[in-house]
């Protein structure tokens, strides 16, 4: 009787260390942080910007990127477009306000506030020009949308 309660100590031991070594090959992956623009904007947050397009480009002292986009964006200023940067040190509530998580974020607003487009992080002149581009001509955005209407794509 006393090798059946030993042998059956034994087994117990064995599958508890098996557990413990299963839980320890288990290892749960960190979820990735989704960083996103904000949709709408409250055009009031931008006092004397009375042009029909606002670019507010979301940027931080610290971020050597952030320079870069904004001199990218200002070459898009015209008497339609305003370029607005809110500086993380000097327009937290706003990066707060617009849960603004990374610079550079660079949104590109109608007047009444909607989002039409949105760069998260740094991109090419070329592709922030263009996307600018594209909503403000609905006819450009149709060309540049990879359907190209001069050519048949059988």
């Amino acid at each position: 009787m006393t090798s059946v309660v030993i042998a059956l100590f034994i087994g117990a031991i064995v599958v508890v260390a098996a557990l413990v070594i299963r839980q320890k090959r288990v290892v749960d992956v960190p979820t990735q942080k989704v960083f996103s623009a904000p949709t709408q904007i409250d055009r009031t947050d931008f006092p004397g910007v009375q042009q029909e397009w606002v670019i507010a480009v979301f940027t931080s002292a610290t971020c050597h990127a952030c320079s870069d986009m904004l001199a990218k964006a200002q070459v898009a200023a015209s008497k339609n477009v305003a370029i607005v940067e809110i500086e993380y040190s000097d327009n937290k509530e706003l990066h707060l306000k617009y849960n603004i998580e990374a610079v550079p974020t660079v949104v590109v607003s109608d007047i009444r506030g909607v989002v039409h487009k949105s760069f998260l992080g740094p991109v090419s002149a070329t592709d922030l020009w263009a996307g600018i581009a594209s909503v403000r001509d609905p006819q450009l955005q149709t060309a540049t949308d990879g359907n190209c209407q001069n050519h048949d794509h059988n």
